[in-house]
């Protein structure tokens, strides 16, 4: 019962995770997080280096973080990089409701292809998924392979090192948010 007291506040917390709020991450904290996120990525996914070469940007999430007894909340912060420095700081939050349980952890690195999607998400305020724009979702097992021609769309996103107990990789209704750091 602790688990689902500890996840029912997770999800009702005034949209952020209380606990995470508590332990926000630090600009340097976060960076060394992304670094290590990078490097997995570039480790387990084959062509990852040369495709993160052509994206205008670059925003890396390391550890998301999802729980859920029925109500779920999902909870991670991460850097925006642009030709390989952290620009800004963002943190994904999402909630959900419905048949659902456990937990996971994972990383999510989003690609922004073009100069025109970077910017948008750079000058929203909020940046919410299937509002303000789609992210396609690429999934490359361990040890895949990444076609960079035949992904064609503005924005794409790669989820990995995924740990835990929930096969749920969506981030549909998902938000975006510029941090102050």
């Amino acid at each position: 019962m602790v688990v689902m007291a500890v996840v029912m506040s997770f999800a009702l917390a005034g949209g952020i995770f209380a606990v995470e709020r508590a332990y926000a991450k630090t600009a340097k904290e976060i960076d060394a997080s992304a670094d290590a996120a990078l490097d997995r990525f570039y480790k387990d996914v084959k062509g990852a280096k040369e495709f993160a070469n052509m994206a205008k940007g670059m925003l890396v999430m390391p550890g998301v973080k999802k729980a859920a007894y029925g109500i779920g909340g999902e909870y991670g912060e991460g850097a925006l990089r642009v030709k390989g420095q952290s620009v800004a700081y963002y943190n994904f939050f999402a909630a959900s409701y419905g048949w659902q349980i456990g937990a996971q952890a994972k990383d999510l690195v989003v690609a922004f292809m073009t100069d025109e999607a970077l910017k948008k998400f750079q000058e929203t305020k909020g940046f919410e998924v299937g509002i303000d724009g789609n992210i396609a979702i690429i999934n490359i097992g361990a040890g895949g392979v990444l076609d960079t021609k035949s992904i064609k769309d503005p924005i794409v996103a790669f989820v990995f090192d995924v740990k835990g107990l929930m096969a749920d990789i969506s981030l549909k209704g998902g938000k975006f948010t510029k941090l102050d750091k």
